[in-house]
């Protein structure tokens, strides 16, 4: 007769065996693992994400074969499902993470990769609309300190300033052509003329661009301030993409594009300028892309700096 041992089997474990060529490892862990993620939303609501993360840890002990990372793994399947991301909630992982270790390593680095939807209002009907950001949230726990990166995009658009430079003496010559006979002007003959088609000769040319920002952030704030950040740039820049959009919205799109006439480099200055002035930024690498529609090639601009110094 067979009996069947309810002691479970002791099954072999490599891990401990020494290791070749013995040396320490910066990083070893995890990439592309998929987690849902609670972040911030609209009115300060949780809402849940689907996430990208990795996860990995340093190896000190040059003797060791290999981290544990079925711990690491599963430590982070419920890490953030039940609690908004914060700092302090990243901290608490990453320490866990070293911890569970057992000594074999000192330090620990999540980065989490999603996108943000945001709610936004019409420029001038009453409709709202969502759009979607990329984001990169880089946290490393190393001796006791947090380092916490913010990377995320910007949608907007770019009217270059020559190309309306010489739109706008296009349309002065038609006009002396029109109006070259002697005849009595008046306020309601020029406003008709500019209404038709004969009073736009050329228009300027825009495209869609982009601002890649990546900031790094003091760790002294209680959450990631990503809508904060991202509305500060909209606003600095001034002509963010549209959702929900009617005639009216066009028409104000229109004006902002006008008003806000941007070479690559002013767009570049304006994105700094906003993050430099942040309190909650330590610093910042910013790369602005004009997706010309003149030219087959893109251009760009790079500005780094600091944030602004705390009170």
């Amino acid at each position: 007769m067979t009996t069947t041992s309810s002691t479970p089997r002791r099954l072999p474990d490599v891990a401990f065996d020494a290791a070749a060529a013995a040396r320490p490892l910066d990083w070893v862990g995890m990439s592309n693992i998929a987690l849902p993620l609670r972040v911030a939303g609209p009115d300060g609501e949780a809402i849940t994400v689907a996430a990208s993360v990795d996860v990995s840890v340093d190896l000190k002990d040059a003797n060791a074969r290999g981290i544990h990372m079925s711990r690491m793994y599963l430590q982070l399947q419920n890490a953030f499902a039940s609690e908004t991301v914060t700092p302090a909630g990243l901290r608490r992982v990453l320490q866990t993470l070293i911890e569970k270790q057992g000594g074999i390593s000192s330090a620990a680095r999540l980065v989490l990769r999603y996108e943000q939807l945001l709610l936004r209002r019409a420029l001038a009907s009453e409709n709202a609309g969502w759009k979607r950001y990329p984001v990169e949230i880089d946290a490393t726990l190393r001796d006791g300190h947090l380092h916490l990166g913010l990377a995320f995009s910007v949608e907007y658009s770019s009217t270059c300033p020559a190309s309306a430079a010489l739109s706008r003496q296009l349309n002065a010559e038609r006009f002396a052509e029109d109006f070259a006979a002697a005849r009595p002007l008046s306020t309601a003959v020029v406003s008709e003329w500019l209404a038709s088609e004969r009073g736009l000769a050329a228009t300027p040319h825009a495209q869609r661009s982009r601002a890649d920002v990546r900031v790094e952030l003091r760790p002294a704030f209680d959450e990631v301030p990503l809508a904060a950040l991202i509305d500060g740039l909209e606003a600095a820049l001034a002509t963010p993409v549209q959702t929900a959009v009617k005639r009216e919205d066009e028409q104000a799109f229109a004006r902002l594009n006008a008003e806000n006439l941007m070479f690559c480099e002013d767009a570049a200055r304006r994105v700094a300028a906003a993050l430099s002035a942040d309190p909650r930024i330590e610093r910042f690498d910013a790369q602005v892309s004009h997706f010309e529609s003149l030219h087959a090639h893109d251009a760009v601009a790079r500005v780094t700096g600091q944030g602004a110094a705390q009170a």
